[in-house]
């Protein structure tokens, strides 16, 4: 049943992927798709939750495996990354920033959140940023970045290029403004 939810979202967006739909599609009667989930929302929250497992998972490797020697590589394999397996996974896509209801917004926010901080402890510890540094900027990074990844997938399926190098500029430009001005300097 996710394979056929995954399979309608990626062809056909968030509206066609009805519970309906993914029951045809399932080969599954309507009426037998309700002894599975509830609703369609249950469908979805459940397909983003195995795809934020995924992610999770290249991203843990990613960190635990680095390739990048400076905070713009750092910024670079996060953006790459995320750009890659919306770009393989068009469900993905469609729940992360089209059919977002309630669930799906805090699953999203709850996992922008955990990478954020993630992400945070590795640039400390690799010296890319002071050791001072607050949370706070690269949970602002995500969600910035999490904005301007929903423009360049409304411009184009496949994640229009020009607004994902902006979003690298002004994600970089801005964190990069904690090692040179240093964490002290901030409120």
């Amino acid at each position: 049943m996710l394979d056929a939810a995954a399979a309608l979202l990626g062809e056909q967006g968030y509206e066609a992927a009805t519970l309906k739909a993914i029951g045809e599609r399932a080969g599954i009667p309507t009426a037998s798709m309700y002894h599975y989930f509830a609703d369609r929302h249950q469908v979805d929250a459940e397909l983003l939750k195995q795809h934020l497992s995924e992610l999770d998972t290249l991203i843990g490797a990613a960190l635990d495996h680095p390739s990048a020697q400076t905070l713009p590589e750092a910024v670079d394999v996060m953006i790459d990354l995320h750009l890659d397996y919306f770009r393989r996974h068009p469900s993905c896509t469609e729940l992360w920033f089209a059919g977002r209801h309630e669930t799906l917004d805090e699953l999203v926010r709850a996992f922008d959140e955990a990478q954020a901080e993630r992400l945070w402890r590795h640039l400390v510890e690799r010296g890319f940023i002071p050791a001072g540094t607050p949370l706070l900027p690269l949970l602002l990074a995500f969600e910035v970045g999490s904005r301007l990844f929903d423009i360049a997938f409304r411009r184009s399926p496949a994640g229009d290029d020009a607004t994902i190098a902006e979003a690298r500029r002004l994600v970089t430009a801005y964190l990069e403004t904690y090692v040179s001005e240093g964490p002290g300097r901030r409120g």
